[in-house]
């Protein structure tokens, strides 16, 4: 595997992360700093295999600001691992670009891509991890609430890839996460116990429960995700009932910390894990979040590459 690729945050030190969003923290403040166009020259392969709106957009103004080329691939034009196999686009990609990110359902796929291109592939999305929206995640911890050491995340929702990227990145950065979710749909124990391991180097914790209305108690942050992920949708009907009462709205927020901000990955869907209201409210950094994404991912490439 190339060993600059960034394939899981359960890959990624908690000091290469601390590094990494105090590159992007350095960069966002000085937009046009000597790193503007460090990676003129250098091009951004974006290997899709999922529709995407901020992770193709944010990637491709990422590589752009850094003076680099995005070359955007659908999933028609690649067909990873049926029209090609995954190493033979491997290697004509790593022949071809400087880097890969690459959003896909599983994360083998990932793993052959970077055993085989010769070149960073960074993980723009996969079934198991989300590993760039815990970046600019905590990012935007860091810029609401200062430091994020001590503070307590709660996460309201399914245990699922932005679940476990998120776990993993705040308690390396020392946060109290929460994670409320109904029986049968919880982080899986595995992930659990890796972002304790984590917690107990920084001095975070990860608790799972299954009652919202504890786990947003005195939160500093209250996150929420889709109820249904791509790929999911035969069993959407069934997660809604699973979740019923496990919605963030205006009501469950008065639990939380007098300064709690609300967060949320996007897209949203409003009326399930989340009320209009709730998306809206004064409390709400769900956009400067999603704007986060892109001066994150500057930052990894910029790291990766240079």
């Amino acid at each position: 595997m190339w060993p600059g690729s960034l394939l899981a945050i359960a890959e990624l030190p908690a000091s290469d992360l601390a590094l990494l969003l105090d590159i992007a923290q350095a960069q966002k403040a000085v937009p046009d700093g000597p790193h503007r166009c460090a990676c003129e020259g250098r091009t951004l392969a974006l290997l899709f295999e999922k529709p995407s709106l901020r992770t193709r957009v944010s990637f491709e103004l990422a590589m752009r600001r850094l003076g680099g080329e995005a070359l955007y691939l659908s999933p028609a034009e690649v067909g990873l691992g049926k029209r090609e196999p995954v190493k033979d686009v491997a290697r004509v990609l790593g022949g071809y670009c400087d880097v890969i990110a690459c959003r896909t359902f599983d994360q083998e796929i990932l793993v052959e891509l970077a055993e085989w291109s010769g070149v960073p592939v960074i993980n723009a999305l996969s079934d198991w991890e989300h590993p760039c929206q815990a970046l600019a995640d905590l990012l935007t911890m860091r810029e609401q609430l200062g430091d994020t050491a001590g503070r307590t995340l709660a996460y309201i929702g399914d245990g699922n890839n932005v679940a476990r990227s998120l776990a993993l990145a705040a308690t390396s950065a020392g946060m109290h996460m929460r994670l409320a979710s109904p029986r049968g749909y919880g982080l899986d124990e595995a992930s659990a116990a890796a972002a304790s391991k984590r917690g107990a180097e920084s001095g975070g914790t990860v608790r799972l429960l299954e009652d919202p209305r504890e786990a947003v108690a005195g939160a500093d942050v209250v996150y929420t995700d889709v109820w249904t992920s791509m790929g999911q949708e035969e069993a959407a009907a069934a997660r809604r009932k699973a979740f019923d009462g496990y919605q963030v709205t205006a009501e469950l927020l008065t639990l939380a910390g007098p300064e709690a901000i609300v967060m949320h990955d996007l897209p949203a869907h409003r009326g399930e894990e989340i009320t209009d209201e709730a998306i809206e409210s004064d409390r709400s950094v769900v956009f400067a979040q999603a704007q986060n994404r892109m001066h994150a991912q500057q930052a990894l490439l910029w790291h990766l590459l240079r």
